[in-house]
């Protein structure tokens, strides 16, 4: 066997890539109406307004690393997870690896989405071409630290409620009626810049991610129940992209979509160049 790829249900991969690569995702939680429910396994309600998230338990994680160290025939196992200051999924995933020692190594993503899951694709293939548990460790952490994403909310009290921004923030953009370009930095979600209108937004993540993207990108545009805004934005970006960058868009599921709430868009861009 080879080395397994552990993640969680943040990461936003396409279902197929996930069956081809044999991905374990562990679920992230959706509570509602005092019903626990397992995002990607359990029935979710569409209306996500008063929902509260929470992140695998520690026996879940236990549960799922014990298979996964069961498929790769003891090669092991390199888990990775959004990031810690957004989740308390990371802690929960240190405590259950140490029961492990030093078969399951962990990555911190500093991110989530396909920021995550562009990290977790590309340590799958790595080891699906063989590569040693640090070696697919190396690439997981590589891939993961070029990622760049950028998001634009409608409202901001969604992730006001879930403590992802600071209130200050959330009132900026309330009371002023403003279209705050958020990013990710160092694992947390911080404001990027001001904006008046949504088209002036989404015209900053167009020149934000072209001025990330390298020669041969990684780029996904997610959303959350906006789908011509995204597809909006992906064609735009594929007119500004180096030829044959390919533009992924898909919406969030269920845990992400709480947090940044209905009309959401953002963007991510890495690279898978990092100089193996």
């Amino acid at each position: 066997m080879s080395v397994v790829v552990v993640t969680d249900s943040s990461c936003c991969i396409d279902p197929e890539v996930i069956d081809r690569f044999d991905i374990r995702v562990v679920p992230l939680h959706v509570v509602a109406d005092g019903r626990d429910l397992r995002e990607g396994v359990d029935e979710l309600p569409d209306d996500l307004s008063g929902v509260t998230t929470s992140g695998p338990s520690p026996a879940e994680l236990t549960d799922v690393y014990a298979e996964a160290l069961d498929a790769s025939d003891g090669d092991g196992v390199v888990a990775v997870h959004l990031s810690r200051l957004l989740s308390g999924t990371w802690d929960a995933a240190r405590h259950a690896a140490e029961a492990f020692g030093d078969r399951i190594r962990l990555v911190d993503s500093q991110s989530t989405a396909m920021g995550l899951g562009f990290a977790v694709v590309e340590a799958a293939r790595a080891a699906r071409a063989g590569a040693s548990p640090a070696q697919v460790y190396e690439r997981a952490v590589r891939v993961a630290a070029t990622a760049k994403t950028l998001l634009v909310v409608d409202r901001l009290d969604h992730l006001r409620r879930g403590g992802r921004i600071g209130t200050a923030t959330a009132l900026l953009g309330t009371a002023l009626a403003m279209k705050p370009v958020l990013h990710i930095v160092d694992g947390k979600l911080v404001l990027r810049e001001k904006t008046r209108t949504m088209t002036k937004a989404m015209a900053k993540l167009v020149d934000g991610v072209v001025a990330e993207a390298g020669e041969d990108p990684l780029v996904a545009v997610h959303h959350r129940q906006a789908p011509d805004r995204a597809r909006t934005l992906a064609e735009q970006l594929s007119e500004r992209l180096p030829d044959g960058t390919e533009v992924g868009v898909s919406e969030l599921d269920a845990v992400l979509g709480a947090h940044v709430g209905p009309g959401a868009v953002g963007v991510v861009v890495a690279s898978a160049a990092t100089g193996d």
